[in-house]
């Protein structure tokens, strides 16, 4: 398949490259310090924030993974992902987003782990950021080898060059303009996704009965591609799967977390949230349509291929180019999202506890520790990327998909939880053990229990297991040994106290707030 781009095809990839390095030269400007680098100053519009959010929860992923549920299984490809994705972000809108927003404006901090320090203590908040940041290297190496699988199907150029493409352009503008860059370029990448994506589903349209496919393509497919749940994907693993995503993508896989702390106010956060839940409602729609009928214009021994195959098959040259720039779109938003999340983790919450002439740096050191820090996740995940057709590695992308599912809940629960009142009396003695016990569960599912039981143990399990020891664990802990001090009190009345907008900080200037030190200070304003 490799011929069948053009000139034009590749002019419209060169020039989708081109836009995203000029936007990250662009975002410099609005870049002074690490509180901008990180968290947009607090200054992003609710709006873009949105869909930055729901941008940076998609991946190549989509279009290869879900392509062959989608094709194999038809509906339950929505039913079971996006729907409960939107779900869980529709409940976070009320319960997280605000709270995480105020995590900045009254807290000071620039990283979502920082007020860990604070809640819990610094062994905890050390567990959760090294956990989270080893996990993070692996996956997002699973996702530069996905895009790099699809560029070598349309252009013919070898998987490790297509990693060095895409994480190079991505390492442009995530370094140089920071959080500003990503969520600019996500919105450029939303308008690229949303031309290509309404093309692909007018051209199986017309390939099939026009506007009337929608209702009369369903007799000519399989009766199991009508039924929401089917196959491995039962109401048990929706259940499972709802209970997960509320969690990692209302802010416990941190990238999310930021978009919320970007705001300007709550109540902007709010609406941020809403505004991505609608997106994750209606939006995969429009991209599974196509996926769900391929079988009908199709016939490949590879799902994970059809959505490509059909693309080249439907498309004329320049709107396939904007397809296959929409598949860039996507990985390149989760990847440059999670990078500027771990950068923040590290120069924030990792390295002032480790070395103490980082807690006197100057704004200009704290931004260049930024800025290589990015640079260096960026450059380990894409040579773990290279790795994956290794006999070490295997079939990376499916096991990752299983290992951040599984291993988010006991990462996810003592920061997501931590800002809610009702969570008062689980202090560092329940973070930890819910953390630590939460992975040993999910080694002991996916690997000796799963070896032993015949069959093996079914997926959903394999993945909700951890999240409910875990949960469990802290709840439990925190009612036999509660650990409210005066200090957390301060913390969480702080979060959970109404009144929106960058004047409310001030009310909280006399709540302890972490800082680079590791000691407590002061403030209501961020760096």
């Amino acid at each position: 398949m490799g011929g069948d781009m053009n000139s034009l095809d590749w002019a419209v990839l060169i020039a989708y490259f081109g836009v995203m390095v000029a936007i990250g030269v662009w975002s410099h400007k609005r870049v002074d310090n690490v509180s901008d680098f990180f968290t947009a100053g607090g200054k992003m519009p609710w709006w873009l924030s949105g869909i930055s959010h729901h941008m940076s929860g998609y991946s190549a992923v989509m279009f290869t993974g879900y392509a062959a549920i989608a094709y194999q299984y038809g509906v339950t490809s929505y039913v079971t992902w996006s729907f409960p994705i939107a779900i869980g972000i529709a409940i976070g809108a009320n319960l997280f987003a605000p709270r995480l927003n105020r995590v900045r404006s009254r807290l000071g901090v620039a990283s979502p782990l920082e007020y860990l320090k604070n809640r819990y203590n610094l062994p905890t908040q050390q567990a959760l950021a090294w956990s989270g940041v080893l996990l993070k290297i692996v996956d997002v190496g699973a996702k530069w080898a996905a895009i790099a699988t699809l560029l070598s199907i349309f252009t013919g150029v070898s998987l490790n060059q297509g990693i060095l493409i895409t994480g190079a352009v991505t390492a442009v503008y995530c370094t140089v303009g920071g959080l500003w860059a990503d969520a600019l370029t996500e919105l450029g990448q939303f308008v690229i996704q949303f031309v290509a994506g309404i093309a692909m589903l007018i051209a199986v349209l017309n390939e099939l009965d026009g506007f009337s496919t929608f209702w009369t393509v369903w007799d000519d497919l399989p009766d199991s591609h009508a039924e929401p749940t089917v196959g491995p994907y039962t109401l048990i693993f929706l259940l499972s799967y709802l209970f997960i995503k509320t969690f990692e993508y209302n802010g416990g896989m941190w990238n999310q977390a930021q978009r919320y702390m970007a705001t300007d106010s709550a109540h902007s956060a709010k609406r941020s949230a809403r505004l991505s839940a609608v997106l994750w409602f209606v939006w995969p729609l429009v991209l599974f349509f196509p996926m769900w009928v391929a079988p009908l214009i199709i016939k490949t021994d590879k799902p994970a291929d059809s959505y490509a195959e059909m693309a080249e098959h439907l498309l004329p040259h320049g709107l396939l180019g904007l397809v296959i720039v929409g598949f860039f779109s996507h990985t390149m938003a989760m990847c440059s999202s999670d990078a500027n999340a771990i950068a923040a983790v590290v120069t924030r919450d990792i390295m002032p506890a480790i070395f103490k002439s980082v807690r006197q740096w100057s704004t200009r050191t704290g931004l260049l520790a930024a800025r290589y820090t990015t640079l260096l996740f960026l450059a380990l995940s894409m040579g773990i990327a290279t790795q994956v057709n290794s006999d070490f590695f295997g079939d990376i992308i499916t096991v990752v998909i299983k290992w951040v599912a599984g291993l988010m809940g006991p990462i996810a629960i003592p920061l997501m939880l931590g800002m809610l009142r009702a969570f008062r009396k689980s202090g560092p003695t329940a973070a930890l053990t819910s953390w630590a016990l939460g992975l040993i569960a999910f080694y002991l599912v996916n690997y000796p229990i799963n070896d032993a039981v015949e069959g093996g143990v079914n997926l959903e399990y394999q993945v909700a297991v951890p999240l409910a020891v875990s949960l469990v664990l802290f709840i439990a802990i925190g009612y036999l040994k509660p650990e409210d001090t005066p200090e957390r009190d301060a913390i969480l009345a702080s979060l959970n106290s109404d009144g929106d907008g960058p004047g409310s900080a001030g009310a909280a200037r006399t709540v302890p707030a972490p800082d680079a030190t590791g000691r407590t200070k002061v403030s209501g304003a961020s760096d």
